[in-house]
């Protein structure tokens, strides 16, 4: 049986946005049940399967047809979960060796109140901040994408990375002073 995907493709190859668009259609929803099971969280699934998307549309020239498009979807997604999960560890891993190993564990309640507090805090910081500079500021500092991924996944310049995170972070503390000045 053919792959019923390759005429899509071929299509997609050519610039047709609309062909591409149909692969997404026909694979994000099994995509993302996928890559679920893979990262244990809706939002992070989600994520990934863009990334993977993303990732597959600009490694469109490299398909071979050796495999199913489907198949070759899945490898890339599979990697984008991989890399998604060592940076998730290592920035668990980087906040235990900066000393934060009392915000990793439970410990009392005074302490889990104030985690809540400042979690809650920064959550309400965030959603202050435009859509631009918020999405550039979590995919650096939660998701810990580097900046030239940022970029690519944004499709933006790096220069605009960088201005969007600075900016997302000077207005953050910003917003987070005033939340504690009007305590």
């Amino acid at each position: 049986m053919a792959d019923a995907d390759l005429e899509l493709v071929a299509r997609a190859r050519r610039g047709d946005l609309d062909a591409f668009g149909d692969l997404v259609q026909r694979h994000q929803a099994a995509l993302v049940r996928y890559l679920m099971h893979m990262v244990s969280n809706p939002a992070d699934a989600e994520d990934v399967a863009q990334d993977a998307l993303i990732r597959a549309y600009n490694a469109l020239k490299d398909f071979r047809g050796q495999s199913s498009f489907k198949t070759w979807l899945y490898q890339i997604a599979t990697n984008a979960a991989r890399t998604h999960l060592y940076k998730r560890r290592q920035r668990l891993e980087d906040q235990a060796a900066d000393g934060d190993r009392e915000d990793l564990e439970v410990g009392s309640g005074e302490q889990v109140e104030r985690r809540i507090v400042a979690h809650d805090q920064l959550r309400r910081a965030l959603a202050q901040l435009p859509d631009e500079w918020r999405e550039a500021v979590l995919l650096r500092d939660i998701e810990g994408l580097e900046y030239r991924e940022i970029a690519d996944a944004l499709q933006i310049p790096m220069g605009t990375v960088e201005s969007r995170i600075f900016r997302g972070r000077q207005r953050l503390k910003q917003i987070v002073t005033s939340q504690e000045n009007d305590k």
